[in-house]
Order: structure tokens, then sequence, then C-alpha cells
């Protein structure tokens, strides 16, 4: 790749583009945009599938299987996420910023980026499911419909990013920034 720096989008420009489409998905579906759900059917059909004694015997996978009957493939929330993935892949073709490159601070080494990324990857889905929701669905949806739970989630989840940031910015900032 070259070195010369990537454009992107205005920040601005692609909030109001977010709107729009957590406006239209509204509209549309009659309920806002998450990625937490879509992930959870995906894991209990997995539980399902390979453990399906202990799926059937824990109250929390016979409810959820109970209520959802058609699996996680009929779930529009999977196909949200699907989208997100492939819109995400043709975004970042179309500008030019494809590479299988880890950003890591100076010292750090592959390992602990990978165990530390695994580790607040799995607090955060964690921590979404103690929410009732994601980013998105608890907190961008929540507060696009003036709900007091989702302004709450935003505030909580900007306010411990920036209460921790400062004691894991090694992770990430390269020496001399």
């Amino acid at each position: 790749m070259s070195g010369k720096a990537k454009k992107y989008m205005n920040p601005y420009l692609a909030g109001f583009f977010l709107g729009c489409v957590l406006l239209t998905t509204i509209y549309i579906t009659g309920r806002g945009l998450g990625a937490s759900g879509a992930f959870k059917s995906v894991v209990i059909k997995g539980v399902e599938t390979l453990a399906p004694m202990h799926a059937q015997n824990t109250a929390f996978y016979s409810e959820y299987s109970k209520a959802h009957p058609e699996g996680p493939m009929k779930s529009w929330l999977v196909f949200e996420v699907l989208g997100v993935i492939i819109g995400a892949f043709l975004s970042a073709v179309a500008a030019n910023r494809v590479s299988l490159k880890l950003e890591k601070g100076h010292g750090v080494s592959n390992t602990t980026r990978i165990i530390a990324a695994l580790i607040g990857g799995a607090l955060f889905g964690f921590g979404s499911q103690l929410g009732r929701g994601c980013t998105s669905g608890s907190a961008l949806s929540g507060m696009a419909v003036m709900s007091y739970g989702g302004i709450i989630t935003m505030a909580a989840i900007f306010g411990a990013a920036y209460a921790l940031a400062y004691f894991f910015r090694k992770l990430w900032i390269k020496k001399g920034e």
C-alpha cells in the first residue's frame, strides 16, 4: 500500500447517513438497529446443535428457542449484521483501505494486543446482554426514540470509555503520539 494518507468520509455526513438508515429501519420494521441480538441467535443455535441436552435443560436457551422457533437465519438482525460486514468490506475496498495489519502501540506484542482485543470484545458482548442491547440497539436506537434507558446507556458507554482509556492507551498509541 502507498504511504499517502487515506481519506475518510466526513464524520458529520456519516452520522447524518447513519441517522437516515436508523429512521428508515424504524419506519420499515418498527424497531431500530442492533447487532447483539444477531450474535445471541447464532450462539444459541450453535449451543442447540453442539449440546442439545444442555440447551433443553437450561432455561435461557429453551425460553429463547420457544420464543424464536424459526432459528437465527429467519432473524432480520442476522442479515443486518451480514450486511454491515459486507458493506464495511466494500467500503474499505472502494477507499483502498483493505489490509491485514495489526495496529498496536510501541512495545506491545502481537499476542498482548490480540488478547486485550478479545477480552475487551468479550466484556463488551457480556455487557450488551446485561444492558439488554449493544451500542447501536440500546444506545443509538434508544436515543432516537428518546428512551431514558438509551440515554443512560450512551452516557455509561462513553463515560466508561473516557475513564478507562488512559489506563489502556499504551495498547494502541504509538510512541511519540
